[in-house]
């Protein structure tokens, strides 16, 4: 591999516990991922000399706003190398989406206008958008994907149209794995009109990112995907799409001049960070971008890819094993179910044996409709995971097949 994986597995505490009797084998890193000790190192010295940013000027404000700005100046570099002023801090995607649904939102979509989502978004990515269009009397099409979890582009073509504001959309599937032609959807979309933002909340994690290489005009992720902290995250936009939205929340720090009777507004990215915000959290963001970044995005691809052929292989080898999404281009997770079996007593079952993996509708209600399930297994890889640990995975799943089905 292109990484030291017992060095990298070393600078997480989480790794070295026990579960039930058993070395943890981590493999819900889509849901959350673990911290490494630099991260929770950051944090904690920031909690341990505290001050609140922007407005003091003794020394403790000063470090700690030089240490969040520069947090802002990392999320640029992830996104390749985008200007720290075109990011906002936010608690994640969800709010995000939500920011971008309630500013940009109502100024370009109105009645008789249409939003366009993919039928694989997590709720987060579809609900603010369902809303915004029952506000303003538009119509929200939904593009289909196959049933290997791809999208089908032939029916994007055929839903794009002059109406079309705004295209929403991730960059990959939490539920399926699918990555998404998210360069080829923001160049068709740009040739109606229309803006894209993609919930980058699984992409960022998997490999390296450029916003303006894929073309979109919003990209958003959650630290705690990202080996960071939760309730810290990023909205990166373009400049001019900022500088056209309106506040969101109001309060200190986002304002420039307040009277009795009025008030004027900072320009991005500060007009959308009212109040004190996470500064921990955001500190903690930063120190786990930088190490992100240092461990190398490509080279965390090329374990991923690797990790994924390998978990294909293993699971294989399970008899009624079936997955579900099985697109040609995915990232490092693998949803699946066992014939006979609920995916919740299969996720059981291997807690038993310190295996953590996911089971649900992941919060993609849709896409369990389409495959007709109602829930699935889903284990998710990390940087941390090994091909060891996929192997235990697959002779856990036969053991639990034999103890859930009585041995038949």
């Amino acid at each position: 591999m292109a990484f030291d994986l017992e060095r990298v597995r070393a600078q997480f505490p989480a790794l070295e516990r026990e579960v039930h009797g058993h070395p943890l084998t981590y493999l819900d890193s889509a849901s959350t991922a673990q911290k490494p000790r630099v991260v929770v190192q950051a944090m904690t010295r920031a909690l341990e000399a505290s001050a609140n940013i922007h407005r003091g000027v003794h020394a403790l404000s000063i470090e700690a706003t030089e240490a969040y700005e520069a947090a802002r100046h990392s999320v640029g570099r992830l996104l390749g190398g985008v200007p720290a002023e075109e990011v906002v801090f936010v608690r994640g995607t969800t709010e995000a989406v939500n920011l971008v649904a309630a500013t940009l939102g109502p100024s370009r979509v109105g009645p008789g206008d249409q939003v366009l989502v993919t039928e694989l978004e997590h709720h987060s990515n579809l609900v603010p958008w369902q809303r915004l269009c029952a506000a303003r009397g538009a119509t929200l099409g939904v593009v289909p994907i196959d049933d290997q979890g791809e999208l089908r582009l032939e029916a994007l073509e055929a839903l794009l149209g002059p109406r079309t504001r705004l295209v929403a959309m991730s960059h990959a599937s939490n539920s399926l794995g699918t990555r998404l032609p998210v360069a080829e959807v923001c160049r068709r979309a740009h040739a109606v009109g229309a803006v894209v933002l993609v919930d980058g909340a699984q992409g960022v994690v998997h490999g390296p990112v450029d916003v303006r290489a894929l073309g979109c005009d919003f990209y958003a992720f959650s630290g705690h995907k990202l080996y960071g902290p939760t309730g810290a995250g990023a909205l990166w936009g373009r400049r001019e799409l900022l500088a056209s939205m309106p506040p969101w929340q109001s309060g200190g720090d986002m304002v420039a001049e307040v009277g009795l009777g009025s008030a004027s507004y900072r320009e991005p990215p500060h007009r959308f960070e009212a109040g004190t915000p996470d500064i921990v959290g955001v500190i903690g963001l930063g120190a786990a971008i930088e190490w992100f970044l240092a461990l190398g995005p490509a080279a965390v691809a090329a374990h991923d890819a690797e990790l994924l052929a390998h978990a294909t292989e293993v699971l294989a080898q399970v008899p009624g094993l079936r997955v579900i999404g099985t697109a040609r281009e995915r990232i490092g997770l693998v949803s699946f179910i066992l014939e006979g079996l609920h995916p919740h007593d299969v996720g059981t079952a291997l807690d038993l044996e310190g295996i953590a993996i996911r089971t649900g509708h992941h919060c993609t209600q849709p896409v369990m409709d389409h495959f007709d399930v109602p829930a699935t297994a889903r284990a998710s890889f990390g940087v941390y995971t090994t091909p060891a640990e996929l192997d235990r995975l697959g002779e856990a799943l036969l053991r639990a097949r034999a103890l859930l089905r009585g041995g038949r």
